[in-house]
């Protein structure tokens, strides 16, 4: 170390290379998997249950992951110089074109309903009644469009997006679900989340007359989303009334720390495109710091997957694992909230959760991540994809974490104060993996 150079400022020095380092292995190392083990050259698309070892263990292809792989080559391929390499745009056009041929299922009400699951040559077989694999859909027509200049596919994706807000917002017939006497209307935080989440996507760089398109249902989800704050802002609930009340039982005490975290940042995405300070604020304080709050798990560490507002057990069996994509949507929304707000305590709790993810997630083995962790760290589960963990979330955040004003501008050294934040309890493997 040179003599003349502050201890801490040396220390900082460390810990924004290893961070920065990390985050580019990881990330090119999960996309190396995913381009060795999960195309189909024979039918297209992608397999998504894949072992350990990059084994496919089941040929079913799930639609919403076929879109998110789709978005994440092409969002990869248009961002960022390194991904600019021809098999990777060839391997998303050639999934969009599967999605294209057999994702899409007709019917009396619509032609626009997706399948959830489909065999490996592309025949149906299961729907949901929920939104979301046509949100995906969405997605990586749009992101699609943008890599291959095809104006269809930006056509295709906001007629989609049209027939989506018809369902959410005017009739929701064509979902397939039957209106039952005993099942209350609910505002599920997923709905406006996923739906600001696709307004940003259609809007992003496409000029004023789509972004006017779709100002009036921006506006809405964000509103919709709000609701969710419940307890005179002390919690944030996963399901309210459609007026914003609190419900009754297990649903309306459902908490979801991951979706929270979630929404949180993409609130922050809309308010800095808005200039909404106000808005701002609020997503830092509610959908940021409420949920890690209640979330971490102050034992063992990490993010509850599920909780009780009112502190039952949860009913959900699952819900005091370690699930790997809680843990990304909180990383990037404690950095995007640092980079918005340069606050060190933002930065100190990105770091927190850093260490514990990248400790435990990883599989140093055989590459990726594993998904599903027990409350106290251990493997649960070893397989590196399946009907919800795929090519997506991981890689997503890897990708926007170095995107992120770039990750070496935002990471600054602010203060002596603000590097014993960081040097504090909880923090010192950070140090000891360097020989510091």
């Amino acid at each position: 170390m040179c003599p003349d150079l502050n201890p801490i400022e040396h220390l900082w020095g460390i810990l924004k290379r290893e961070c920065r380092d990390r985050i580019r292995t990881e990330l090119d190392t999960v996309v190396d998997f995913w381009l060795k083990h999960s195309h189909d050259t024979v039918h297209g698309g992608f397999f998504t249950c894949i072992g350990r070892d990059g084994t496919v263990y089941d040929e079913l292809k799930y639609v919403w992951l076929q879109g998110r792989q789709v978005w994440m080559y092409c969002r990869l391929y248009r961002t960022m110089d390194r991904f600019q390499r021809p098999e990777i745009l060839e391997a998303a056009k050639a999934g969009g074109a599967f999605l294209r041929r057999f994702s899409r299922v007709s019917s009396s009400t619509s032609q626009w309903k997706c399948a959830f699951c489909l065999t490996r040559d592309g025949k149906a077989v299961k729907i949901q009644r929920t939104i979301f694999s046509e949100c995906f859909y969405i997605m990586a027509m749009d992101e699609l469009s943008r890599v291959t200049g095809d104006k269809d596919m930006q056509v295709e994706a906001e007629q989609m997006m049209e027939q989506l807000t018809h369902w959410v917002q005017v009739d929701s017939s064509g979902l397939g679900r039957p209106k039952l006497p005993g099942d209350i209307p609910t505002n599920s935080m997923a709905v406006p989340m996923m739906l600001l989440c696709l307004v940003h996507q259609l809007t992003q760089d496409r000029g004023q007359e789509v972004v006017q398109k779709y100002r009036e249902l921006g506006r809405w989800c964000v509103q919709q989303i709000l609701q969710h704050i419940q307890r005179d802002g002390t919690a944030i609930l996963e399901n309210v009334s459609l007026n914003g009340a609190e419900l009754r039982g297990c649903q309306g005490r459902l908490q979801n720390p991951g979706h929270a975290l979630e929404a949180g940042w993409f609130l922050l995405q809309y308010s800095a495109e808005q200039g909404d300070d106000e808005l701002k604020t609020t997503a830092i304080n509610k959908f940021v710091e409420l949920p890690y709050q209640c979330g971490w798990d102050k034992e063992h560490g990490g993010l509850f997957y599920f909780l009780d507002v009112d502190g039952h057990c949860p009913t959900q069996l699952e819900w005091s694992m370690k699930l790997w994509w809680p843990h990304c949507e909180a990383l990037i929304a404690f950095l995007m909230a640092y980079s918005q707000t340069k606050k060190p305590e933002l930065l100190d709790r990105f770091f927190h959760i850093y260490e514990y993810t990248f400790s435990n997630f990883p599989d140093a083995k055989s590459g990726e991540w594993f998904g599903y962790l027990t409350q106290d760290g251990k493997v649960a589960l070893d397989f590196k994809g399946g009907p919800f963990k795929a090519g997506t979330s991981l890689p997503q955040m890897l990708l926007l974490l170095e995107e992120e004003e770039g990750l070496g501008a935002c990471l600054q050294w602010q203060s002596v104060n603000t590097m014993k934040l960081w040097t504090g309890p909880g923090h010192g493997s950070l140090w000891t993996r360097d020989g510091a």
